[in-house]
């Protein structure tokens, strides 16, 4: 949608970084929050804006090395990019959001819900995990193996990516050939700083490494959660991504038939929809 622009936008300047967000809205509604995948920017969302506002307002914002956001090659932590979040939040003066987080974006999703679920309505994750798993485990290994590499293997990596990431459905119904705009916009935005796909993929050690003693606040999160999973998801198949009903207690799972890893996009005239309905009734019986 060419013509769609946020209403406000700013920069949160936090020590050496920088951390830009945007906002549809004034703040007189309730406000959705879209939480980037690891290699989205907030331009990324733009199609999908209009499912949600006005009815909704919309906060976007990019973590450190995505978008325009400050791309340092320093350690990045997950609960430090959920704070960055309550640093807007507070900007802005709003009390809570809808938080919605796919892929990488429910990692931080899941940590501004353990750390700050009194400013949530409610919590939406879809493609993202809780639970340590050796194949996701393995999974990420060869991901940094790949940007590691040099500038050949991460190109190849990101044709393995978008075969692995989307549906058969997806796939069929677009074309395989129109996947490569969407592959190549992705090398051109990461190809001279790759080290911000490392940075940001390293912090998932220290978040799995802190699951078991951080169980208990997980537990503890009453914020209503709705989880989506793609029924054909080959990155987190829905079999772990429902493990998340089993620690979190107000929780719902509505597996999403025919989609792979990015539901939202593959599937979004159910996706959008569950999502507004989760919103309005902020129950997970809807």
């Amino acid at each position: 949608m060419p013509d769609l622009a946020c209403t406000e936008s700013g920069v949160l300047t936090v020590g050496n970084k920088t951390v830009f967000w945007e906002r549809f809205g004034t703040g007189e509604r309730e406000t959705v929050c879209l939480l980037n995948g690891l290699a989205m920017h907030t331009k990324a969302w733009y199609p999908f804006v209009p499912r949600l506002y006005p009815d909704f307002d919309v906060l976007l914002f990019d973590y450190p090395g995505q978008g325009e956001s400050s791309s340092e090659d320093e350690p990045v932590e997950i609960p430090e990019i959920a704070g960055y979040l309550v640093m807007i939040l507070n900007r802005l003066g709003l009390e809570r959001i809808h938080a919605v987080g796919v892929s990488y974006g429910g990692f931080i999703a899941l940590e501004f819900a353990r750390l700050f679920q009194d400013r949530l309505h409610t919590l939406t994750l879809s493609g993202i995990l809780l639970t340590g798993e050796t194949l996701f485990q393995m999974y990420e290994a060869l991901s940094l193996r790949f940007y590691r590499a040099g500038p050949e293997a991460f190109e190849l990596y990101t044709h393995y990516m978008y075969e692995k990431i989307f549906g058969e459905d997806f796939v069929r119904a677009i074309g395989p050939a129109n996947l490569e705009p969407m592959r190549q916009r992705f090398v051109d935005r990461y190809q001279a700083r790759v080290h911000s796909l490392i940075r940001l993929t390293e912090a998932q050690d220290p978040f799995f490494a802190a699951l078991d003693a951080n169980l208990d606040d997980y537990r503890a999160i009453r914020t209503p959660t709705l989880i989506m999973p793609g029924a054909e998801d080959r990155a987190i198949p829905p079999w772990v991504q429902g493990k998340i009903a089993g620690i979190l207690p107000d929780t719902r799972c509505l597996p999403i038939e025919g989609s792979g890893h990015v539901v939202y996009l593959e599937k979004p005239d159910i996706f959008w929809p569950a999502l507004r309905r989760f919103a309005e009734r902020k129950s997970t019986d809807f």
